[in-house]
C-alpha cells in the first residue's frame, strides 16, 4: 500500500509540473503574440492617415515603395485578398492585423519576405477561383455597382490571369477593344470567362458549344475568333 501511496503522490507532483510548464508556456505564447500584433499595429499606422485611422491610397504607395514593387504590382492586389479588404485603395486596422497575422509578418521585411510565398498561395488551384472572383469585386468602388468598364477589365485581366492564360487573355482584350456591344462587364461575365479559360481548347475552339450555358459575350468573341482565322 505504501508502493501505491508513493506513485500516487509521484504521480501528483509529475501533473503539476507539467500544469506549471504548460502555464509558463501559454503566458511566454500570449507575451509572444501580444508583442507582434503591437508591431502588427505599429507598422500599420506608419502608413495609416492619422485623420481617417486607416491607410489610403497615398498610405499604400508608400507601402509599395518600402516593399519595392509597384503600386500596379498583383501581389499587392493578393496581399489585399489575404486581408479581405473590402474597399480598394484602402486598408482597415482589422483587414491589416488579420493579413499579416496570417503571413506572420509583423515588420515591412517579413512582409517583403513574404510575398513570393503569398503569391504561390494564391496560383494554387484550390484559392486561385476565390481570387479571381475577389478581384472583381474589390474594383466594384460605388455603392450598388455591378459591372465594370472594358478599359478597367482590360487591365484587370491582364493582371490577374494573364500569367496563367496568355493567348486567351490576349485575344479576349482584343476582342473586347474594336466590339461595340458591350461598354462594361458583370460577374457573370468575368467568370464565364475564367472557365472558358480553363474548360475550351484554344486557339482552335474545337469543344465549344454555343448551346451551352455560355455568356453571350462569350459566343460573340468565338464567332469573332473562328472568322479571324478562316
Amino acid at each position: 500500500m505504501r508502493r501505491s501511496s508513493t506513485r500516487k503522490g509521484q504521480t501528483n507532483s509529475t501533473v503539476s509540473n507539467n500544469s506549471s510548464a504548460m502555464d509558463l508556456f501559454r503566458s511566454a505564447s500570449g507575451k509572444a503574440a501580444s508583442k507582434e500584433l503591437e508591431r502588427i499595429d505599429s507598422l500599420f499606422y506608419t502608413y495609416a492617415n492619422s485623420s481617417s485611422g486607416m491607410i489610403e491610397p497615398e498610405g499604400i504607395e508608400a507601402l509599395c515603395s518600402d516593399l519595392e514593387v509597384e503600386h500596379t504590382d498583383v501581389r499587392i492586389l493578393m496581399l489585399a485578398w489575404k486581408m479581405k479588404a473590402e474597399k480598394q485603395g484602402y486598408f482597415i486596422l482589422e483587414e491589416w492585423r488579420s493579413g499579416l497575422k496570417a503571413l506572420r509578418a509583423d515588420t515591412i521585411t517579413k512582409l517583403k519576405k513574404a510575398l513570393p510565398d503569398l503569391d504561390k498561395e494564391v496560383k494554387r488551384s484550390s484559392n486561385f477561383a476565390d481570387f479571381y472572383t475577389y478581384s472583381f469585386q474589390y474594383c466594384l468602388t460605388e455603392e450598388k455597382q455591378k459591372s465594370i468598364d472594358i478599359e478597367s477589365i482590360c487591365e484587370l485581366l491582364n493582371l490577374v490571369l494573364g500569367f496563367q492564360f496568355r493567348p486567351q487573355v490576349d485575344y479576349f482584350v482584343e476582342y473586347l477593344k474594336i466590339q461595340i456591344d458591350y461598354k462594361v462587364i458583370n460577374m457573370d461575365q468575368w467568370m464565364g470567362f475564367y472557365r472558358f479559360c480553363n474548360e475550351i481548347s484554344f486557339p482552335d475552339l474545337c469543344n465549344y458549344d454555343d448551346e451551352l450555358a455560355w455568356p453571350l459575350i462569350l459566343d460573340n468573341f468565338v464567332e469573332w475568333m473562328r472568322a479571324k482565322q478562316n
